[in-house]
């Protein structure tokens, strides 16, 4: 009997610490929010452009914003993106491209057409970079992206792209919009590369 009980007391307790012991709780975040395109008709000379999927490092392509420190790396705890950050750097340089109401159309795998050449977005660098611990840090991306002709697949231009934004602080909100200017700096250069750069 004193056994039974004894379990029993053990069995409460640990549902109590069950159910005293929640998540900790987590912000949602995103950066480069897709601006409205101003386009009216096609412009002469316009170029159909498929976007490959985004390509971002394994340590940065999820939900997670990755931060480095010397020789550590580490995420932000408490907070995440509400995508992964290549589908949102994707949807950055997709208004990126339409609010210049240029000659680019980006089209996706969705849809139907083919694309008069094709486009790879590769991210070597997407992270939260401290120089010190405690420090605010910069935000640094990295992107190669590659324009490739159809249907012979020849590589017509390539460029890397470098952008840093510094943080005013060392807050999460800080850190996130340093991600959000930079994500849309990094996407106007792009559409900018891709405008003067594709042929038809």
């Amino acid at each position: 009997m004193i056994r039974s009980l004894s379990i029993a007391a053990v069995a409460a307790s640990l549902s109590a610490c069950a159910l005293l012991s929640s998540p900790d709780p987590v912000q949602m975040y995103r950066f480069g929010a897709a601006m409205e395109p101003p386009r009216g008709g096609e412009a002469a000379g316009a170029v159909d452009v498929a976007v490959r999927r985004v390509t971002f490092p394994e340590s940065a392509e999820g939900d997670r914003i990755l931060t480095i420190t010397g020789t550590e790396a580490a995420y932000l705890k408490g907070a995440r993106w509400v995508e992964p950050a290549d589908a949102l750097f994707a949807s950055a340089l997709q208004g990126a491209v339409a609010s210049r109401g240029g000659r680019i159309r980006l089209i996706g795998a969705r849809d139907l057409a083919q694309g008069d050449v094709a486009l790879d977005v590769d991210a070597s660098t997407f992270e939260t970079r401290y120089a010190a611990p405690g420090a605010a840090p910069v935000v640094v991306m990295t992107v190669r992206a590659r324009l490739v002709g159809l249907p012979d697949r020849e590589i017509e231009a390539e460029r890397t792209f470098t952008v840093q934004t510094p943080a005013t602080d060392n807050r999460v909100s800080a850190i996130v919009e340093a991600y959000d200017a930079g994500s849309r700096d990094l996407a106007g250069q792009i559409a900018g590369w891709i405008e003067s750069t594709a042929r038809p």
